[in-house]
């Protein structure tokens, strides 16, 4: 799927798709409670109330540069938690390139946070090493996302992750630690989204007076747009990151801002007076 915001334009390259067995992640969204907002129905949930949700990268093409924004889970990874994660072999860098956008091509990696499924593709390996992915890439972390990290990598996963996804970046001199609001480029502006994780970024697209909201894991389903007081189980900060949905989607309520998440299935939503839409 691909969107155009102004000059630039917004590819999804999906690499895992699900439907159901999300209530793991959130416990409020049961089958009644989204059968209750038919405008999901069916590019995000189906007839029956069974979430839709994928893993999937962004790229993003500014008139200067291509990047890409969270990079799912990644081949051959071990110690992962859903088990299904593990030892990936999936198609993902051939769809990237059959997009038009072959790894070395691209500029510049976002992580709006560094879970698991965010950040796994920023490394492949080579000779039985973790390298950077796109070697030609400047790799931005935001740096409170970064530190927190770094001190509290304690479970088996984030000891896994930080090591074979995000260390090697940083060893091999491509990593910028910016603010949580730094400006990137005339277009691209990060926006502090604490909760998920405590150094969250959302990113911002502005050009030509148009607006995208890339916004990872601050909801990991559009439900949590109409409903952000559900949290997830895996956010580090329920209360936080209930705050930070209210004060993000406020801020451009009265905005014709797409929103995409990290999850969403089928593309962007946009506000529609009260309620939402789905936008293709």
């Amino acid at each position: 799927m691909k969107w155009t915001v102004g000059k630039v334009t917004i590819t999804r390259i999906v690499e895992i798709t699900s439907t159901g067995g999300t209530r793991f992640i959130l416990p409020q969204a049961g089958s009644e409670e989204i059968r209750a907002l038919p405008w999901l129905v069916p590019v995000f949930a189906t007839a029956e109330g069974r979430l839709k949700m994928t893993v999937h990268a962004l790229v993003v093409e500014t008139p200067t540069e291509r990047i890409i924004v969270d990079t799912g889970v990644g081949n051959g990874k071990q110690d992962r938690n859903v088990p299904s994660w593990n030892e990936l072999d999936g198609p993902f860098l051939d769809t990237l390139t059959d997009a038009g956008y072959p790894p070395e091509r691209i500029d510049r990696v976002i992580c709006t946070h560094l879970h698991v499924d965010h950040v796994g593709w920023n490394t492949r390996k080579v000779e039985h090493r973790w390298v950077p992915t796109f070697d030609n890439a400047r790799y931005v972390f935001a740096r409170s996302e970064f530190d927190y990290w770094a001190a509290n990598s304690l479970s088996r996963e984030q000891t896994a992750v930080w090591a074979d996804s995000i260390a090697p970046v940083v060893t091999a001199g491509r990593a910028d630690l910016v603010a949580s609001d730094a400006q990137l480029c005339d277009e691209i502006t990060l926006i502090p989204t604490p909760g998920h994780t405590p150094g969250h970024v959302a990113v911002h697209i502005h050009s030509d007076g148009e607006e995208a909201l890339l916004i990872g894991d601050v909801a990991h389903h559009p439900c949590q747009m109409a409903q952000p007081d559900w949290s997830s189980v895996v956010d580090y900060d329920p209360q936080q990151a209930a705050a930070t949905r209210r004060e993000l989607f406020a801020r451009f309520a009265d905005t014709a801002t797409l929103v995409i998440g990290g999850h969403f299935e089928g593309g962007f939503v946009q506000r529609d007076g009260d309620g939402f839409r789905f936008v293709t």
